[in-house]
């Protein structure tokens, strides 16, 4: 499987094996699991099952315990309570990193008759814990999802991420103790800022509480979307902070693909949220707290930018749907307010080379101190492989990272398997997929977005592409 694929699972129960190729010098591995509810967050410590709690209470889930070059977390699918929708298949490494762990791979074993159901080989850096995979909830059946998202502050961070409380150590390694219960309705606590601190009885140390920039003309917004936007740079300097880059600065570039396709997902305001959400990226990130956005179909335009301050306004004017016309188009439709683009120009077909390109000429004749970090959304159709194959080749000697997300359907082509193509000294492009991203917490959005925008601009860097 490629990261972030994903594929049903018919069977009653898996055993989840984690595998390596151990050896002198190489990290202990551990496998573990967390059950989430819908909110994406634990009920209680007790939700976490690990080599010191290798059974949750319902039986649902169990760590079986590690052999040489694997360890296995099993999970009895028909036994999962109802309010979990999301179990989480985690990893981490004690001595070194999951770079130093040859070989690693997640192994998805029918629990009944150990046919193999799904193989995700993971090619991890600097990261000492991170999510190999998900089982998860859809219409009633369950899915298996490949994740490989690396966390550089340990099992502890992952863990007190989905709502694991958090304890002051008192030794340099937490030991090996098995947590004490506490109510499900605690509400999880997090460290003071500049404190440390571990999930009881997990060694490693929590993020510090990470700097939120107050951005220009964030006091115009209503108060329900100042208060979103506030908690969701707060989302992005976590999830930054817990790959040791807090502070990062990069210029935002967001692409909507609003080809015939995504017709729904702008109807239901899919679209305008996952806009609304890359708002707090380009808030937290920029320095001038706006972000260069494009549309495309069967051709590219450039929208107008987007000012924090003017936020809603800019989503019900700028975030449309594509549009065909068969009477030409050179008149603009009657009401198109100043600035809009005229939606039948863009069509409804698939082209993301174009928009590609338009990008990259765009960086090119406006450059910058920061690098650029492009959110290419698109639900997949994609046709023109070899030609966008080219423009990402071609991009791969400038400042630029394309970060891919799937919306659901299918066909992404290059874009999903980009990731693992030969011969480029940086690797440049990221992906992953999401079956309907309004479930998808802010936390793990942000996580995922920028799980490898921090380790391009250090193979950059090293490269000589960045400065």
């Amino acid at each position: 499987m490629d990261k972030g694929a994903n594929v049903p699972i018919g069977a009653a129960g898996v055993r989840a094996v984690l595998g390596w190729a151990a050896g002198p010098g190489v990290p202990d591995v551990d496998a573990s699991a967390l059950l989430l509810t819908g909110g994406g967050r634990v009920r209680s410590d007790a939700d976490f099952v690990f080599y010191n709690q290798p059974r949750h209470a319902s039986g649902a889930v169990r760590h079986l315990g590690k052999r040489p070059g694997a360890d296995t977390v099993a999970v009895d699918l028909a036994a999962v309570e109802p309010g979990v929708e999301r179990v989480l298949l985690c990893a981490s490494a004690d001595g070194g990193s999951f770079g130093q762990v040859p070989g690693l791979h997640l192994l998805l074993l029918d629990a009944g008759s150990g046919a193999e159901l799904a193989r995700f080989e993971m090619r991890p850096g600097p990261e000492t814990a991170l999510v190999s995979g998900e089982l998860y909830r859809r219409a009633g059946a369950w899915r298996f999802r490949a994740v490989g998202q690396g966390y550089a502050s340990g099992l502890a961070g992952l863990a007190t991420d989905f709502g694991i409380t958090v304890d002051p150590p008192t030794q340099t390694t937490a030991p090996r103790t098995a947590p004490p219960a506490v109510p499900a309705a605690a509400a999880p606590t997090a460290p003071p800022a500049g404190s440390a601190g571990a999930p009881r009885g997990v060694p490693g140390a929590a993020p510090t509480d990470p700097a939120v920039r107050l951005t220009a003309g964030e006091e115009q917004l209503p108060a329900e979307v100042r208060e979103r936007l506030s908690l969701r740079k707060r989302q992005v300097a976590v999830s930054l902070s817990k790959r040791g880059v807090a502070g990062l600065a990069a210029r935002v570039v967001l692409v909507l693909d609003a080809s015939g396709s995504m017709a729904a997902l702008y109807r239901r305001g899919t679209v305008a949220g996952v806009a609304e959400r890359m708002a707090a990226v380009a808030a937290q990130l920029d320095a001038d707290g706006e972000m260069q956005a494009w549309t495309f179909a069967s051709h590219p335009a450039r929208l107008p930018d987007l000012v924090i301050g003017a936020l809603p306004e800019w989503l019900r004017l700028h975030v449309r749907g594509g549009e065909f016309s068969l009477f030409g188009r050179r008149k603009p439709p009657k009401g198109l307010a100043p600035g809009q683009v005229d939606m039948r120009a863009v069509g409804i077909g698939n082209e993301e080379q174009k928009v590609i390109a338009e990008v990259r000429a765009f960086v090119r004749d406006h450059p910058g101190p920061e690098p650029t970090l492009v959110l290419f959304f698109s639900d997949g159709g994609v046709y023109r492989n070899d030609e966008i194959e080219r423009e990402l080749r071609a991009a791969v000697e400038e400042p630029v990272f394309w970060q891919f997300i799937g919306l659901g359907q299918a066909d992404y082509g290059v874009l999903e398997r980009f990731d693992t193509l030969p011969g480029r000294r940086v690797d440049n492009v990221g992906f992953f997929a999401v079956d309907d991203i309004d479930t998808v917490s802010d936390p793990e959005l942000y996580d995922r977005l920028l799980s490898e925008f921090p380790s391009w601009i250090e193979a950059a860097r090293r490269a000589g592409v960045l400065s």
